[in-house]
């Protein structure tokens, strides 16, 4: 314990502050504190923390010390996730912690004043990166903004915005984070301290380890109460004084290899954040998926599956890209997660679903058992399908995998619908329309569909509405079924005798001419094919007819979207100048304008479309390349964006300084070339 003699002189080098502040802080310091620290450094930290209050929770010293080193003392209020928040802050600076000793008023000592903690670090800065004063500024003042989150309570927050800062700077310093893949030897010893467990780590001394690990304790509601921090060569030897989130040792030893397998797993983890698009996001996903692994029992070699580096790549791209995919899948489909991620790297095809889905329903003999199978056939394949497009990107094979996936539901659904309901005679067809029909789905996509029957009974409305209840889809979700480009849209039967759509799309028929133009996508995709192959013909010579186009009734419904759908200031990459629908628009008029003439353009599919323009010759090079890059760019733009939230509207771009742009970048993996892709389009 301090002696009378050490706090007097400690004392007389703090005459402006009040000498009971100081008897408090002797009180409440464990005595190794006072072993640790020079009687001038206790002064120092004495007279720091009598300058903090409610609007400066934070008092900071740098010190320069030789060989590019600097000694950082860190006085301040004590809060949860405090130092794991000073560590992270420390390393995105460009500072290797080498060494330090961490302190916090102890709890043997009833005070009614807030307790306090003294961190001192001893850290050198990587080759490289500069530590002048203006770094200093902004090192301070990013230090009192996490601390004032932590004070209000906001944790999480201040968590997530100190992995967004720090894998910016860690990919600006160009500094991998590969060292945190090393393994670490974790002890604990409930024997050296009265009121703590210590927790000792042994491990090769890596950029970030520390940050790392208190991140782990700090996501697991570990209390940190001392930290003793030691390296020798490339070996680092640290010494953690914990307790669990009520304040008690952690002596059970389920409890500590649950601690032992999370800390290793999160410091794994965290050096595959740089992959991931939104790296703040991707860590409290983790955090979540570690709280499921511990309460579900999981084969050993699927936990090894994702501590692998596969697995840890594919965690990060999966848990950091999207809330609604992995919200969804959490709630709903977790038990179903380890079979898909070791499944992730097979693609299907469209009669192999259909054998699969075609099997598991003939095990359900009623029909809502059934349709509970389909549903929920079609979301585990659905996740498998997004799950593998963020890990491998591919826009077409992207569409391609939604679209099989799609038709194979449909038509089993039509199929079941039909047998339950008892069949009649007469033929029942779908088609697609929309990015459905052109095969050109992506996240969030809907289903446009038109059902189209023969003759005139009334079983055909009630098969229609049956087919759309049996698949059970988000409102403003993918898969979700739209029937409005049916003729006469809501004020039009379900489905459509066939008589009746050659009568409303013809040149004395009441469709508009827009609904002429979105005729281009329709493809048959399930029920009859005879009569799907029927209504494909009648739409190739209504659409494709000598009847003049109405091109100035096109242009002002271009001009009525963007006066209508895109708010002053704000750019929507659908109906934007320069959006996507404008690359889409284009490609249909020249099909409208010569498609009459050429046959092989007579295709739903934009793509298909642009590259027969090409080869016959309608478009020049330049113009095809152009068209072709911007239509890719923004369908992937689009997804990127649609990926947060699976919500088909979320299509305005977000502002430029936002962390929402900035994640979204990180998603489309564009960098800097965002900007020159962005600029290359009229409304952008």
């Amino acid at each position: 314990m301090i002696n009378a003699e050490s706090k007097q002189a400690i004392q007389s080098l703090c005459p402006d502050v009040d000498p009971r502040f100081v008897q408090d802080f002797f009180e409440r310091m464990d005595e190794d504190y006072f072993a640790t620290f020079s009687h001038d450094d206790v002064a120092m930290h004495i007279r720091m923390s009598s300058r903090l209050d409610s609007s400066h929770r934070i008092e900071l010293q740098i010190s320069p010390r030789p060989n590019n080193e600097f000694e950082i003392v860190i006085v301040g209020f004590d809060y949860l996730s405090e130092f794991s928040v000073f560590c992270g802050l420390l390393s995105s600076f460009g500072l290797d912690i080498h060494s330090g000793d961490i302190y916090s008023f102890g709890r043997h000592v009833s005070r009614s004043s807030p307790r306090k903690i003294v961190d001192v670090f001893r850290a050198g800065l990587k080759g490289g990166e500069t530590f002048d004063d203006a770094k200093q500024r902004e090192f301070e003042s990013e230090l009192q903004t996490l601390a004032n989150l932590l004070a209000a309570g906001s944790a999480d927050q201040a968590r997530e915005r100190l992995n967004r800062f720090l894998t910016e700077r860690i990919e600006r310093m160009k500094a991998p984070l590969s060292g945190l893949l090393s393994p670490v030897e974790i002890s604990f010893d409930n024997q050296a301290a009265a009121d703590w467990t210590l927790m000792e780590m042994h491990s090769e001394d890596t950029f970030a380890f520390l940050y790392a690990i208190s991140n782990a304790l700090a996501m697991q509601g570990i209390y940190i109460h001392k930290v003793r921090i030691r390296s020798s060569g490339n070996r680092v030897r640290d010494q953690f004084f914990i307790s669990n989130r009520w304040g008690r040792k952690i002596e059970d030893s389920r409890e500590q290899q649950k601690l032992k397998t999370a800390v290793a797993m999160i410091k794994r983890f965290t050096s595959f954040l740089p992959e991931a698009p939104d790296p703040a996001k991707a860590m409290r996903h983790f955090d979540q998926l570690l709280d499921k692994l511990a309460e579900q029992q999981f084969p050993d070699h699927f936990v090894s599956f994702l501590g692998s580096t596969e697995g840890m790549n594919l965690l990060a791209h999966l848990l950091g890209s999207s809330d609604f995919l992995w919200d969804d899948f959490l709630r709903v489909h977790f038990r179903d997660l380890a079979p898909l991620l070791e499944d992730l790297g097979r693609t299907p095809g469209k009669e192999t679903l259909r054998r699969e889905l075609q099997s598991q329903l003939a095990n359900e003999p009623e029909i809502e058992g059934r349709k509970r199978e389909l549903n929920r056939f079609k979301d585990s394949k659905l996740f498998l399908i997004d799950a593998r497009h963020l890990v491998k990107p591919d826009v077409m094979e992207f569409s391609r995998a939604l679209t099989d996936l799609a038709e194979v539901v449909i038509d089993e659904a039509t199929n079941v619908c039909y047998e339950h309901l008892g069949r009649q005679e007469g033929r029942f067809t779908v088609c697609g329309l929309g990015k459905f029909g052109g095969r050109e789905m992506g996240y969030a996509s809907d289903l446009e569909l038109l059902f189209v029957h023969e003759g005139a009974s009334p079983f055909f409305e009630t098969l229609a509405h049956h087919v759309v209840e049996f698949i059970e889809a988000r409102s403003r979700g993918i898969f979700h079924i739209d029937l409005r480009l049916r003729p006469y849209g809501d004020a039009g039967a379900w489905s459509t005798p066939f008589e009746q759509f050659v009568k409303y799309y013809s040149p004395a028929g009441e469709a508009a001419p827009f609904e002429r133009q979105a005729l281009i996508k329709l493809r048959w995709v399930a029920g009859d094919e005879v009569l799907g192959r029927r209504v494909e013909a009648h739409r190739d010579s209504f659409t494709y007819s000598q009847t003049p186009v109405d091109w100035e009734n096109a242009r002002r419904l271009r001009q009525r979207q963007m006066r209508e759908l895109v708010k002053p200031g704000e750019i929507n990459v659908k109906y934007s100048s320069g959006g996507i629908i404008d690359v889409e628009y284009a490609v249909q008029y020249l099909q409208l304008q010569h498609g009459r003439q050429h046959a092989e353009l007579r295709v739903p599919n934009t793509l298909e479309a642009l590259d027969t323009m090409h080869r016959l010759g309608i478009m020049t090079d330049d113009q095809y390349a152009e068209m072709q890059e911007a239509y890719l760019f923004l369908r992937k733009l689009i997804d990127a964006m649609r990926m947060v939230r699976g919500d088909a509207s979320d299509l305005v771009l977000p502002d430029k300084r936002s962390e929402e742009f900035k994640s979204l970048v990180r998603r489309l993996g564009y960098g800097n070339d965002i900007n020159r892709r962005l600029s290359r389009f009229s409304g952008f």
